[in-house]
């Protein structure tokens, strides 16, 4: 674990960045779903105002064997940012060493610098990595059931501009 780096996404970790969601998305049974190009992240990440942040783990070769994608968002209530973590990922074989948790506390460390009152995140029903979560602290939000607009329904609603 001591090995293990955490750090910024760099312009040069984009196309690891962007296997490993390959991979999160084959895991979670949707690979067909996951369209995502380099020049996509790229843009999102290091564009003319980007609003999309990253941290990858990179093990004592330097080589990436995690990351994780989080935006800002706002809590009306709280009066102040909070963070959204999008996906966090740990390659296989890196498990089970701290990573995930060291990638969190990246996260954690973030808001606490910053006065940032939440971090918050999604996860599938079946995934085991819902213990770990529960091991350390986060608490599941089964009140707030989640809503999506995608594909036409999305296009269809715009019309009502």
């Amino acid at each position: 674990m001591s090995e293990t780096q955490i750090r910024p996404v760099e312009p040069a970790d984009v196309p690891a960045v962007v296997a490993m969601v390959y991979e999160l998305a084959a895991y979670e049974k949707a690979p067909e779903s996951c369209r995502l190009t380099e020049a996509q992240l790229h843009s999102c990440l290091f564009g003319d105002h980007p609003a999309l942040y990253g941290h990858v783990a990179l093990d004592a070769t330097g080589a990436p064997v995690g990351f994780m994608l989080w935006f800002l968002n706002f809590s009306t209530w709280e009066g102040t940012h909070g963070i959204y973590l999008e996906d966090l990922y740990v390659k296989p074989a890196a498990r089970a060493g701290g990573i995930g948790r060291r990638l969190l506390a990246t996260l954690a460390g973030i808001c606490a610098d910053r006065g940032y009152a939440r971090l918050d995140w999604s996860v599938l029903d079946w995934n085991p990595a819902r213990e770990f979560y529960a091991a350390i602290g986060a608490s599941a939000q089964e009140e707030w059931v989640p809503y999506r607009l995608t594909g036409t329904a999305l296009t269809g609603l715009a019309e009502y501009r």
